[in-house]
């Protein structure tokens, strides 16, 4: 099954500094088709003011990607961390047995993000925090594993049963990605592409729509134009 999830269908909500897509029910918003895929919980596609961001707030048992598609998000926590994250990069934040942190877009224009939360595979770990600079370079033409609970040399890892992978296609390059039956969510994050499934469907996504698949060994991505795309792969629930 590959399911297209149009942006303009998404949840929403506008605090005026906070502009928030919800993929899945979030806050305020609530979809019962729509609470996770898999071991996905949670992916909300924040447009933040300059200036402004999210003061000090806690968290428990879960792993939280932050990818950042423009501008620069400034992390700080309770345990010391502190750190500002790019476009094109990713922090991941385990919460584990708790912790207190904030984020703020301290840059002088819009920064826009996707936060993406999975279901941990451990309750009650360490609390962390870790970000990392991966070359451009190393995504263009195909998806790369950014952080990982599957061993993926050079990912960021996860206490989860999954991946988040990244990659950026030129208009016309065709991309395979093996799913081996599991759950998959994707959002390009800019340009237009097309999702084929081994069963012959089709789905066309264009930036920050939602795709999600379930049930296909494989899939094959296509750039209608030049396109940045963002992917998890989890296990399915019990």
């Amino acid at each position: 099954m590959i399911e297209l999830r149009p942006f303009d269908k998404l949840g929403k909500a506008n605090h005026g500094w906070l502009n928030a897509n919800f993929h899945f029910s979030f806050a305020e918003y609530r979809d019962p088709k729509r609470v996770h895929w898999g071991a996905l919980r949670v992916w909300n596609n924040d447009r933040i003011a300059p200036n402004s961001g999210f003061p000090p707030h806690p968290h428990r048992d879960m792993e939280i990607v932050t990818y950042v598609i423009k501008g620069a998000i400034t992390h700080q926590d309770h345990l010391g961390n502190q750190g500002r994250t790019e476009a094109g990069q990713i922090q991941v934040m385990s919460a584990g047995n708790g912790i207190q942190h904030a984020e703020y877009n301290k840059e002088n224009a819009e920064t826009e993000l996707f936060q993406i939360w999975i279901l941990p595979n451990k309750e009650g770990v360490p609390a962390r925090w870790e970000t990392v600079q991966f070359p451009a370079d190393a995504r263009d033409g195909k998806l790369a594993p950014l952080a990982s609970g599957r061993g993926h040399d050079g990912a960021i890892p996860l206490y989860a049963d999954g991946a988040l992978y990244a990659g950026t296609l030129k208009a016309g390059q065709t991309i395979r990605q093996k799913l081996d039956g599991k759950p998959a969510y994707l959002v390009p994050a800019k340009g237009k592409i097309e999702v084929f499934g081994g069963d012959g469907q089709l789905v066309t996504a264009n930036a920050r729509d939602g795709v999600a698949v379930v049930d296909q060994d494989e899939i094959e991505l296509k750039a209608i134009e030049d396109a940045e795309i963002v992917l998890v792969e989890t296990d399915k629930l019990n």
